[in-house]
C-alpha cells in the first residue's frame, strides 16, 4: 500500500466529507487521518489515505476531481514520503502559545519569525482576527515542539517583546499545564 496526501479546498457545503470518503472507498483506499476545518465559508479539508498498489494516482486524482466537481471542490493530490525525523525534535517538548489583541497586519508573520528564528516548529496553528481593537476578537493559538537545547529565556523574552510591540497579550504553557487549566 502506498499513502497519499489529498486537499480538498472550495466554497463549504453539505456532503463533503461524505463524498470524498465515498471515492475513496470505492478506490479501494483507507482514510488514516483527516482534519477539516471551514475558515469563513471555505471548506479546508487534507486527508491521508492508503491506496492499493493497483490505483495509481492519476486514477485516483480524477475519480476525486470528477467526484467533487459538482459540489465546486478543488483537489489536490500527492504522495507521502516516508517520514524523515528530524533529529532535533526527538528531545522536544510540547508548549502553547496564545495571542490576544487588536488585529493588524503582520500579526501572524511576526510571531512565526521569532519562533522560526529559535528552531521551534508550529505543529497547529489556530488565528481568528474579527477585526477592531476588541482584543477578544483577535486570538492566536499556536501548538508548537520546543527542543529541548532551545534557549528557553531568550525564546520567551523575545516572544515577550515582538507581543509588546504589536499590543499583544501572550501566554506561553507547557501542553499539558495548558490542557489541565483548561479542562476545568
Amino acid at each position: 500500500m502506498n499513502k497519499v496526501v489529498i486537499s480538498v479546498l472550495g466554497q463549504d457545503r453539505p456532503g463533503i466529507i461524505a463524498a470524498v470518503s465515498r471515492i475513496l472507498f470505492e478506490q479501494g483506499c483507507n482514510i488514516e487521518n483527516v482534519d477539516q476545518t471551514i475558515l469563513q465559508s471555505e471548506f479546508s479539508g487534507i486527508f491521508i489515505a492508503t491506496i492499493p498498489v493497483e490505483c495509481g494516482l492519476d486514477c485516483l486524482g480524477n475519480a476525486l476531481r470528477q467526484g467533487l466537481k459538482p459540489l465546486g471542490q478543488h483537489v489536490t493530490i500527492k504522495r507521502l514520503d516516508a517520514p524523515k525525523p528530524d533529529p532535533r525534535f526527538i528531545n522536544a517538548e510540547p508548549f502553547v502559545l496564545t495571542t490576544r489583541g487588536p488585529d493588524r497586519k503582520g500579526l501572524v508573520a511576526s510571531v512565526t519569525a521569532v519562533i522560526a528564528k529559535h528552531g521551534v516548529n508550529v505543529t497547529n496553528l489556530r488565528a481568528v482576527f474579527k477585526g477592531g481593537d476588541d482584543p477578544n476578537d483577535n486570538f492566536m493559538i499556536y501548538e508548537v515542539d520546543i527542543p529541548n537545547d532551545t534557549d528557553h529565556r531568550a525564546l520567551y523574552a523575545e516572544l515577550r517583546a515582538t507581543a509588546a510591540d504589536l499590543d499583544l497579550e501572550i501566554s506561553i504553557q507547557h501542553r499539558k499545564i495548558f490542557e489541565t487549566l483548561h479542562r476545568l
